[in-house]
């Protein structure tokens, strides 16, 4: 966990890796929870039985799920002091080169990639690989965008 002590060391932080952060499960009632919030009923997601015998060998998340685990998989990374909140502004860029079954762990490194000041905040964005234990592709490659106020 890297914090930072206010955003004057965010901007001086460019092109610091942080992490690799905590493992976290993908298991099927994480899959089968996001596929009712998202309406994505897809059987290679939500039905084992038939996606075992399809192309991944059994079920897989979500590209988003993998996505959407962002905000817990960085807040494992960094913590910056003397900012009021902070927020998601978006993506830059997303990837997903490989799939997480079920039942895998991820966990993210990031990248320092860019530090913007703004008027009140500073606009951070992070080139962030989220990896799958074992496997010889990332789950998710993205450049994700956060302000943070002060």
């Amino acid at each position: 966990m890297r914090t930072f002590a206010g955003v004057d060391e965010v901007l001086a932080a460019v092109g610091e890796r942080l992490g690799p952060g905590e493992w976290v499960t993908v298991d099927q009632k994480t899959v089968d929870t996001f596929a009712d919030a998202t309406g994505d009923h897809q059987w290679i997601h939500v039905d084992p039985e038939r996606a075992a015998q399809g192309p991944f060998g059994g079920p897989i998340a979500h590209g988003l799920l993998t996505l959407s685990l962002l905000p817990v998989l960085l807040a494992g990374l960094y913590r910056i002091e003397g900012v009021r909140m902070g927020v998601n502004y978006g993506f830059n860029k997303v990837r997903f080169p490989a799939p997480v079954a079920v039942g895998s762990r991820v966990r993210a490194t990031a990248t320092v990639a860019e530090v913007t000041p703004l008027d009140g905040a500073v606009q951070v964005v992070f080139a962030t690989v989220i990896e799958i234990e074992g496997g010889s592709k990332p789950a998710c490659v993205v450049e994700s965008v956060g302000r943070f106020y002060v």
